[in-house]
């Protein structure tokens, strides 16, 4: 049954290289899976942040709802094919880069860059974090296929009762946490500020175990200690200056277009790096990575707007409102004072 089952899918040897297309599927499955999962969190969060704010609006609040379920598909489906298609090389790598620019900012106490928006911009570093973890766990393991068909299953499974939550939330949330009838709604009243912190142990985690298969999985390839010196040390180079020139123009140029600019730069730079010291099907997949990036940013992009509203000092959450209560100032009338 196997047989016949690996049989119907075309093989893509010139990409996978000697990995079963059957479990990089899987792989792609449970990636696309997880980054899809830490959205629909995402979203949840900022939607009952938006209903406490004061001087929410309606307009932001609707871009926050989840995706109907044909485009949600679809997302899936694109994340899918994508992370089924880069090679674990490329994935350990953008894995590495991510995790580095994350040190970096938190070392230097980056106020322009919150976690949250830490959190919006790892997602396809998520996926590439879950291919590349999954592919060294799994490899030469007697009954991998299986075990990834029943993480599939499972990851599809969780995804799907998120996506309800999220879509739950952004219709009903407002009417039943004031009416206090619903469960869900009551629960979220209360633990809705413990997401951020749940989703930073849980990157943690699995950006910890993805590092440490990114870095077998590159040292695999190396048959001698001088070819893996002469591939990490641009590497570390290479990565260094961009994270020093991003951050730059982070703080310079915090915008939409920055964010994008951002991604063309750090790919650029793994672009050159590969072919330098790599192999020519790593360029095919430095490419898939491009697509991939720009396609989490604009399914992000309602989320990252609200981040640098927060932090933008003229936004108008950051003017002081006057206080309840404050002793207004006195009217004269006719030659007598009277408040108003």
């Amino acid at each position: 049954m196997w047989g016949f089952f690996r049989s119907c899918i075309p093989s893509f040897g010139w990409i996978f290289q000697g990995i079963n297309t059957v479990d990089s599927l899987l792989q792609g499955v449970i990636a696309a899976c997880a980054v899809s999962i830490l959205n629909h969190l995402l979203r949840i969060y900022f939607h009952i942040q938006r209903l406490n704010d004061p001087v929410h609006d309606g307009t932001a609040a609707a871009k926050l709802h989840p995706p109907q379920r044909i485009l949600q598909t679809l997302y899936l489906c694109v994340l899918t094919v994508l992370f089924s298609l880069i090679g674990s090389r490329v994935a350990s790598l953008t894995v590495l880069e991510f995790s580095l620019r994350t040190i970096s900012i938190l070392l230097s106490n980056n106020q322009l860059t919150s976690n949250i928006q830490i959190f919006l911009l790892c997602q396809f570093s998520l996926g590439c974090g879950m291919t590349a973890s999954l592919s060294y766990l799994n490899e030469g393991a007697p009954h991998s296929t299986l075990s990834l068909m029943l993480s599939a299953g499972l990851a599809g499974l969780i995804m799907f009762y998120m996506w309800k939550l999220s879509k739950h939330t952004s219709l009903m949330y407002e009417l039943h946490s004031k009416e206090r009838y619903c469960g869900i709604c009551i629960l979220l009243l209360t633990t809705w500020h413990g997401i951020p912190q749940l989703l930073c142990n849980a990157l943690k985690i699995v950006f910890l175990v993805a590092d440490v298969a990114a870095i077998f999985l590159i040292n695999r390839d190396f048959i001698t200690t001088s070819e893996a010196v002469r591939f990490w040390t641009p590497l570390t180079i290479c990565y260094t200056l961009l994270i020093i020139y991003m951050q730059e123009e982070q703080k310079q140029h915090p915008s939409e277009q920055m964010a994008y600019q951002t991604v063309g730069v750090r790919m650029g730079g793994l672009l050159i790096l590969t072919l330098t010291v790599g192999r020519w099907i790593d360029v095919a997949h430095v490419l898939l990575s491009v697509f991939g990036e720009m396609w989490c940013l604009v399914q992000a992009g309602a989320m990252l707007e609200i981040c640098r509203q927060q932090q933008d000092p003229s936004s108008p959450r950051h003017r002081r409102q006057p206080r309840l209560g404050a002793q207004r100032r006195p009217k004269e009338i006719d030659g007598q004072t009277s408040d108003y």
